[in-house]
């Protein structure tokens, strides 16, 4: 079956898991986050129409729940657990249509924190809370002076977006390591690290610029006055916005020996190879522009097109002479403008300014340096064109680099031991775990999203494959307890 047969024709041949797969996916995609009751009574009417026998509704939802027969050798997790924690965070900014609006330091984030806290607090974690928002919930499973590995990932969202990015990473971080916690107290065994969940702030970017913000303050790569002075587009500054919700923190907390995130692949390869798993192992580099545009404001109807400086006419030329840059490339350039601001904003008044938020992405740092330059030369005659001047407002860069090889080794050993493979894979999106890279060994796990969605209501990782990757996740956080930092290969001796 290909992506685009969404339909129930059962073609000759086919096997009920066939036809029930066809099923799953058709009322998935109709409401990506839909529960089992409401996925039941969305397809009973097609599974009678089509008259296919009522059990292939129960064969649905055997495919559609997580596989109860996995086993794990370290930490078994709590399926139902994991479950009900991510149908309790997604209520915070979720919408009726599987979207996510839970913008950074907004009320809905401030109400997902605080049930975070809240969940800390009951499951013996010790939140602490830095003068950025960063938000921690600390296990102590060691001595002090033990290793401290960190799992998380964000809760913010992209406006629109989805319920999986992010927020399954800082989930999954909370049910592995309280797996962890009750696997070691049943074998009464002591563990040779201690943990800490992590959400960091504004790792999206979508309300703040730049993005990772949070961490980036965390490694001390950003100044923390300069990122509480970011602003949004309504003028109101990040410290504002932490002081609104209460997440002007005070905890000064330490760099972590390790650093591990899981995260939807926000791709298509695992879902096309039909896996449930992989690691990123090397992150493209970033450079990103905010340009204005500056022209004359003036009257739509009245001034002669010869005499108008249209600001939002040289951003036009600007976005296509992007994507030809791009096309120079091939597939190691990325380029996009994703947000333009215009003024005065008015359908009968010629914009007087445009703001461009711009952004190249390349793996290879002479690809990236060179698209700059074109670029510069493209904004040059865009704004000669127009009849316009411009101005570079904010450069942000963010260079290309790999992730920690043992880590990615221990997550090819866990996910092995389930006879699962593990794909190596690029992020071309930012992490925090690309943050933090620079300061202490780390990675990304990838689970698959189904058909690569990633930053859209219909972004959607079954239930099944939460589990799995969650479990993969414990089960490494547990060698780890057992062995130190030996099981990664991130020290010669496990003190």
């Amino acid at each position: 079956m290909t992506r685009s047969q969404s339909g129930l024709h059962a073609c000759a041949g086919q096997t009920r898991r066939d036809r029930c797969r066809q099923l799953q996916i058709r009322r998935a995609r109709v409401h990506p986050y839909a529960g089992l009751a409401k996925i039941d009574a969305l397809a009973t009417s097609d599974v009678l129409a089509k008259g296919f026998p009522i059990s292939s509704l129960h064969q649905m939802r055997k495919l559609y729940m997580p596989d109860k027969s996995l086993t794990s050798p370290g930490a078994p997790i709590n399926a139902a657990r994991l479950q009900g924690m991510m149908d309790k965070v997604s209520t915070f900014g979720g919408g009726p249509d599987g979207s996510m609006t839970r913008l950074t330091l907004s009320r809905q984030d401030g109400a997902a924190r605080d049930w975070l806290a809240s969940w800390f607090a009951d499951n013996g974690f010790v939140q602490l809370v830095d003068a950025i928002g960063n938000q921690f919930g600390a296990m102590e499973l060691a001595g002090a002076n033990a290793p401290v590995v960190m799992v998380g990932s964000h809760l913010d969202s992209q406006p629109n977006g989805g319920r999986f990015d992010g927020a399954l990473g800082v989930i999954s971080a909370c049910e592995a390591i309280l797996a962890v916690k009750e696997r070691l107290k049943a074998n009464n065994r002591l563990s040779a690290c201690n943990f800490k969940v992590a959400n960091w702030t504004n790792e999206e970017g979508a309300r703040f610029q730049p993005s990772l913000l949070g961490s980036s303050v965390f490694t001390g790569a950003a100044e923390l006055d300069w990122a509480l002075d970011r602003v949004d587009g309504d003028g109101i500054t990040v410290r504002q916005s932490l002081n609104d919700i209460g997440y002007a923190g005070k905890a000064k907390v330490a760099i972590p020996d390790a650093l591990i995130e899981l995260h939807i692949e926000g791709d298509s390869a695992l879902f096309d190879a039909n896996e449930k798993f992989g690691a990123f192992t090397r992150f493209w580099g970033a450079t990103k522009y905010r340009l204005a545009f500056l022209g004359r404001q003036a009257h739509t109807g009245a001034t002669p097109m010869a005499d108008r400086k249209d600001a939002l006419l040289a951003a036009a030329y600007l976005i296509a002479d992007l994507k030809s840059i791009s096309t120079e490339h091939g597939l190691d350039l990325h380029t996009s403008v994703g947000r333009v601001e215009v003024f005065p904003n008015s359908p009968n008044t010629v914009p007087a300014e445009a703001v461009l938020f711009i952004e190249l992405r390349s793996r290879l740092p002479e690809i990236l340096a060179e698209a700059e330059r074109k670029m510069n030369l493209r904004i040059q005659a865009a704004a000669q064109q127009a009849g316009v001047g411009y101005e570079v407002r904010a450069i942000d860069r963010r260079k290309a680099g790999s992730f920690a090889p043992g880590l990615v080794a221990l997550a090819e050993q866990t996910a092995s031991s389930y006879g699962e493979t593990t794909r190596h894979l690029d992020t071309i999106g930012g992490h925090d775990a690309v943050a933090l890279s620079d300061v202490c060994p780390a990675v990304v796990l990838a689970v698959r999203s189904r058909d690569g969605v990633i930053h859209h209501p219909t972004e959607f990782t079954t239930p099944e494959d939460q589990v799995f990757a969650t479990q993969v996740l414990a089960d490494m956080l547990y060698r780890l307890a057992c062995d130190g930092l030996k099981a990664a290969q991130l020290r010669e001796d496990a003190e």
